[in-house]
């Protein structure tokens, strides 16, 4: 019965859109004890605050998530989260950003604008706090390390927290380990996508043939762990049990297409040109590193694969460098420093085949390398999905940050946590202790260039 959830959670997966679409925001019920001001800037972005009669002096500004279209501001708030935080006397406010897509380059001076205009409404608040989920956790990240003048903390969750060449990195590796062991002669793009929903297809499609035989599944499971998707994706199901192998490989296939084939025509035409490169990657290295060597080897045993001519193939197989210009786009917009000036606590669930947990890993690494470390905290719970966090668990995370600006001490263990999310009347909450693996290709701003960026285009 359990192979067969399992099973029919991987269909679930494949038969889904190719790209995630936000879901429309919820109305928004008026309020006589709330005052909201709301505008269109010259650049066309749309912002919005909502001020209670009973002000406590925190601003809470909120950067949304990837959208392929504009998404004008509604709740202002983490789902589940609007009235709670009104109740309590907190501001808020966000935007559309001026562009939709990967918009991190106008969502930063965007969301300052809006500050710019929440303050000549309701003046200067004794706190800003920026948060947002998925990309607007990296939006919250950028905004902090480059306006602590303006920002007392940040609070990303969900988020794409690595950097935009890390993480796109990450997801090319995979897709490169995917099409040259297991589809050399399709038609899959990696890079230079011509239609990002019409690419999708194909890999759905090849993902669920590669499903069909052991093979397919050893070689999915080994792209999947260049990846780094999580051993558990899907809500709907159990967590696999450490060694349950075949569980976490259908896991890893469930979101395959979600977390490996990203969408890029919105950021190689902002970017212009192909930013992702794996020249001089060692896919063997990889694998030891990623401590997921293990679950691999089983799977390859399993379909009577020799695991070590496939890295072998890998080792052969021409690799692609990014375009130097579209690389420094990025690297724009952005790439973290980790320079932290003020406090950041970030926290992900430990399924999440999106953003991958190491992604969350990644920053705070940065964070330790610039000497910094002592500013960054990160809470991990045990769910997995997208940003599937409850209500309680955000409160948590906002209660957790304004102790450490009351005290300069952080107090972010999961029991912590979870006392701060009962006491927030709001439900359950399910922090836990967990230790990720190292991210496997870190890229942040204090490197000039990370590790096999070359100036030619083909090795």
């Amino acid at each position: 019965m359990r192979r067969s959830l399992l099973t029919l959670s991987l269909v679930a997966a494949l038969a889904g859109p190719s790209l995630a679409q936000p879901p429309a925001p919820p109305p928004i019920a008026p309020r006589a004890d709330v005052t909201r001001a709301e505008g269109r800037m010259a650049n066309g972005n749309l912002w919005a605050a909502d001020m209670p009669a009973k002000w406590n002096g925190t601003l809470l500004l909120d950067s949304h998530g990837f959208s392929p279209a504009l998404r004008a501001p509604s709740g202002l708030a983490p789902r589940g989260l609007r009235d709670w935080l009104l109740d309590r006397g907190y501001a808020l406010a966000g935007s559309s950003f001026s562009k939709a897509g990967w918009a991190v380059q106008e969502g930063v001076p965007d969301q300052i604008a809006t500050l710019d205009e929440f303050e000549k409404r309701f003046g200067k608040p004794k706190r800003t706090i920026a948060w947002g989920g998925s990309m607007g956790g990296l939006v919250s990240v950028a905004l902090v390390e480059r306006h602590p003048d303006r920002i007392d903390a940040a609070i990303p969750y969900c988020g794409s927290i690595s950097g935009s060449l890390g993480m796109m990195n990450m997801a090319f590796d995979g897709a490169f380990v995917f099409k040259t062991l297991q589809a050399p002669e399709s038609d899959l793009q990696l890079q230079s996508i011509t239609d990002d929903n019409a690419n999708s297809a194909k890999a759905r499609a090849l993902v669920q043939e590669a499903q069909a035989t052991p093979q397919g599944r050893a070689r999915l499971a080994l792209a999947g762990v260049m990846a780094q998707l999580p051993h558990w994706a899907d809500q709907r199901a159990p967590e696999p049990a450490a060694t349950d192998y075949d569980a976490q490989q259908v896991q890893a296939a469930s979101t395959f297409v979600m977390g490996v084939i990203f969408p890029r025509v919105d950021q190689e035409a902002r970017a212009g040109g192909p930013f992702s490169w794996n020249t001089g990657v060692d896919y063997r290295k990889q694998l030891a590193l990623s401590g997921r060597r293990p679950y691999v080897e089983a799977l390859y045993r399993k379909a009577g694969l020799d695991l070590e001519k496939d890295l072998d193939a890998l080792a052969a197989a021409p690799r692609q460098a990014g375009d130097p210009k579209a690389i420094a786009y990025m690297r724009a917009n952005y790439v973290p420093s980790g320079d932290l000036k003020r406090p950041v606590f970030s926290f992900h669930t430990i399924g999440d085949g999106m953003t991958m947990p190491t992604k969350q890993s990644a920053y705070g690494d940065a964070v330790k390398a610039a000497g910094r470390g002592s500013l960054f905290a990160g809470g991990w719970v045990r769910r997995a999905g997208h940003c599937t966090f409850t209500p309680a668990e955000t409160a948590a995370a906002l209660m957790t940050v304004e102790a450490r600006l009351d005290t300069g001490k952080w107090d972010a263990s999961a029991a912590s946590l979870n006392a701060r999310a009962k006491v927030s009347n709001l439900g359950d909450a399910a922090f836990t202790d967990f230790t990720p693996a190292p991210f496997l290709r870190p890229c942040t701003s204090r490197q000039r260039t990370c590790a096999g960026e070359i100036r030619s285009a083909r090795r």
